[in-house]
């Protein structure tokens, strides 16, 4: 099967082909950020049920802005994978690529005679990525699962949000985004496995367990010392000062001081050097048991200056310090600017449209955005028929409504 869309032409993982038969969100996002440095993604989607990501969040004169930053450089195909025509399709093409990305219900493949016997057997050599919520066995296994779950009952909710409130949710796809992550590492993962042993593997991701995984030690704490980590809001238990703080000009910064010779420059930029002789101030515990007094005399002398002199004193002073922005500034800042984080595409629909370029950069092999979300389907024709299918038979697929 010949691939006329590269995605890059040098790109670490040029040679692999991905199918990404997920929907909303963690399976398609690690499809993405394997398209992103070279792999060829073919995005499977249900001929008369797109995924729901082409209409979610704002749209533009009906032009929907997520699918364009989670489609890019994929490839898209309709396949009713319920359907014979559809099964037979599916398993030629796992014949011929490296990874399937999937998010369905346990059992669903195996319903549908598409599971990893079946693919496996098609292809030795295939690595199945599973992303669900709860993972593919246990008692919560068959439950619906969405990252808002994941960010709940992995104790990330518990210990965020302010003491007094309640536990508070990120107002994005903070689990499924780690999901996506994990499962990309996963994938790299049974691909070099795969060099050692010859064989494709069953990759098994439930979104709870990265969640779960990146909040640090709480599980250890817990099981030593029964402690149970609480809501602090913006402070920190392991040191302070730590908090964001309003400027004169009503914005806000975020201080860090996690290093001691950070948080004695801090005392002595905010002309409060007293501290520093107290014996709590020696650790970050103890600062952290008086971040009371820190946090009024540091957010005293922020509060008296705006957010430019604030940032310009603690750059100067070696501190630690960030402007909290919103997605106007990132776009107007001048780091971002230099590191190419925001780029700016060509789009049929949009004319040109910008989005968070790869996520990374590599000297020899970089990836790249090659092209922007596509039309539902808009390569099912041109993949058919690369697989050696006739037009003849493709008619009959869609006539079928396989395809």
């Amino acid at each position: 099967m010949t691939n006329p869309h590269q995605a890059t032409a040098n790109g670490p993982l040029t040679g692999l082909r991905v199918l990404d038969l997920a929907t909303l969100f963690a399976g398609p996002i690690c499809a993405t950020m394997l398209g992103d440095f070279g792999a060829e993604v073919i995005k499977i989607e249900h001929p008369r049920r797109p995924d729901p990501s082409r209409g979610h969040g704002p749209s533009k004169d009906g032009v929907g802005l997520w699918w364009k930053t989670l489609g890019r450089n994929k490839r898209n195909l309709t396949l009713d994978l319920s359907s014979p025509g559809g099964r037979e399709v599916l398993l030629k093409l796992a014949a011929e690529s490296d990874v399937i990305v999937e998010n369905f219900r346990p059992g669903t493949l195996e319903k549908w005679n598409l599971g990893w016997d079946e693919l496996s057997a098609a292809n030795p050599r295939l690595v199945l990525a599973r992303v669900t919520g709860f993972g593919q066995f246990g008692p919560y296994a068959r439950r619906p699962g969405f990252g808002t779950l994941a960010e709940a009952m992995s104790g990330f909710a518990a210990i965020t949000g302010q003491p007094d409130g309640p536990p508070t949710l990120p107002p994005f796809g903070l689990a499924d985004s780690i999901a996506a992550l994990a499962t990309s590492y996963a994938v790299m993962a049974a691909l070099r496995g795969r060099d050692t042993t010859g064989r494709g593997q069953v990759i098994d991701m439930a979104i709870i367990e990265p969640m779960l995984a990146i909040l640090g030690p709480q599980a250890t704490w817990y099981d030593q010392l029964g402690y149970v980590q609480p809501r602090t809001g913006n402070r920190s238990t392991n040191n302070a000062p730590r908090n964001t703080y309003r400027t004169s000009d009503d914005k806000w910064v975020a201080v860090s001081t996690s290093a001691q010779s950070i948080a004695e420059r801090v005392m002595h930029l905010v002309g409060r050097p007293e501290f520093i002789d107290e014996d709590w101030f020696a650790t970050g515990a103890g600062r952290a048991a008086h971040a009371d007094e820190l946090d009024a005399a540091v957010g005293g002398w922020i509060a008296g200056h705006t957010r430019d002199e604030v940032v310009s004193a603690f750059e100067k002073a070696e501190a630690a310090i960030a402007p909290i922005y919103d997605v106007r500034d990132v776009m107007a800042d001048e780091q971002y600017t230099a590191l190419n984080s925001i780029t700016e595409l060509p789009d049929p629909d949009l004319g040109t449209v910008k989005m968070q370029n790869v996520l990374f950069r590599l000297s020899e092999t970089p990836g790249a955005i090659q092209w922007t979300g596509r039309p539902h389907g808009s390569d099912t024709d041109e993949i058919l028929t690369g697989l050696g299918l006739s037009e003849a038979e493709v008619a009959d697929l869609r006539e079928a409504g396989a395809v």
